[in-house]
């Protein structure tokens, strides 16, 4: 949130094949960047985390799907029947043999809220442990946004609606880049806005947003509004996790957020990185941003509750080597246990503990946790 801060900020390696077709094949489009090789990528999750995880927070079941993307082989699993079954909602599944293979975007797939005038209960998309999505350095790959038209408002208060609930599970992104979306910054994977949101057993690999300006951030996720202030769910997934593996954006080099709350579990953030510089707001002369090295929250009432996690090598310019997160009515919580955050470089501000730039009164309780410079 704009000026929350005031005068204070003043001062396992499998092997992987392409897949592809059409206007969407295995080709990784431009050469001007060094594509993601996911085979020497770390295996999803915080090797020990073990932090039990809520019901709601867990795998979806996909035993009935409702589309299932290819029929047998790497090369069936098109960039373009995944878009569509996407559009479409419903349960989604790959059938593109036993072995790790990638799928290239031409352009983000996108969530509609309602099609054929039927609301969308759910979007599920489940990898099966072998699938990559990859925006090819140039795109986004995952769009949902309640409130966007073009997608078909279905209530008068979009931003705080029920439906649809996005849930993405044994998946790998890599390469998404949304530095050209201008209107809807940051999330360099995935960008979400209303209804639900959840995320397990993911892996995100050096996906990129803007790179400077306050606010806008979230280099592998960017959500900016849940359903009644329900918490997204972050479970055994890994942001970054390895040298060379991170993501980067102005700010929250993994995920960024305005007013909402997340669960974390069991889940690893490494090696990613809040590039911007100049704060929020930005100071004199400069673009602004450069918080969050793993995570940026800002708002009003919300809370971070982090579970079995580890958050370790992450670097800021700014504020918040491992967290950022701000409240303007000061009514905001973190709650963090079995954590460790640790090894985490750059910035300033951190009043309570290192690593964690907030307000002194935040609200703010640890069991079990680590934290050290």
């Amino acid at each position: 949130m704009r000026g929350s801060l005031g005068l204070v900020l003043f001062c396992g390696s499998l092997l992987l094949l392409s897949c592809g077709g059409g206007s969407g094949g295995s080709s990784t489009g431009s050469n001007t960047y060094p594509p993601t090789d996911p085979t020497t990528g770390p295996a999803a999750g915080n090797p020990s985390g073990v932090f039990p995880v809520p019901a709601e927070a867990r795998l979806e079941d996909v035993s009935s799907p409702d589309h299932v993307i290819g029929t047998g082989t790497p090369e069936s699993c098109t960039a373009e029947a995944f878009i569509n079954a996407v559009a479409q909602g419903g349960t989604i599944t790959f059938n593109g043999g036993s072995a790790p293979f990638t799928i290239t975007l031409p352009r983000p797939a996108k969530v509609y809220n309602r099609v054929a005038g039927v609301d969308v209960p759910k979007v599920v998309i489940d990898g099966g442990g072998v699938v990559t999505l990859s925006g090819g350095g140039t795109n986004r790959i995952l769009y949902m946004n309640t409130c966007d038209e073009s997608l078909v408002w279905t209530t008068n208060h979009c931003d705080n609606q029920a439906l649809p609930h996005l849930t993405v599970q044994n998946l790998t992104f890599i390469d998404g880049n949304s530095k050209g979306d201008t209107v809807y910054d940051g999330g360099g994977a995935i960008w979400v806005r209303g209804g639900r949101f959840k995320a397990v057993n993911c892996r995100f690999f050096n996906n990129v947003c803007a790179s400077t300006g306050p606010d806008v951030g979230g280099g592998a996720i960017r959500v900016t509004s849940q359903y009644n202030g329900l918490p997204v769910y972050i479970v055994h997934s890994t942001f970054g996790g390895a040298d060379g593996y991170g993501n980067s954006g102005s700010n929250g080099g993994a995920i960024s957020s305005i007013g909402v709350s997340w669960s974390i579990y069991n889940s690893l953030f490494s090696y990613n990185s809040a590039i911007g510089n100049g704060g929020n707001p930005a100071a004199v002369g400069t673009p602004g941003g450069g918080s969050g090295g793993a995570i940026y929250n800002d708002g009003n009432t919300m809370s971070l509750k982090v579970y079995g996690s580890l958050i370790e090598r992450n670097t800021v310019n700014a504020f918040g080597s491992a967290i950022f997160f701000v409240t303007n009515d000061l009514t905001g919580n973190i709650y963090l246990e079995d954590t460790t955050i640790q090894k985490n470089t750059g910035g300033s501000w951190y009043p309570v503990v290192p690593g964690i730039s907030m307000h002194a009164t935040t609200s703010f309780q640890q069991v079990n946790c680590t934290i050290t410079n």
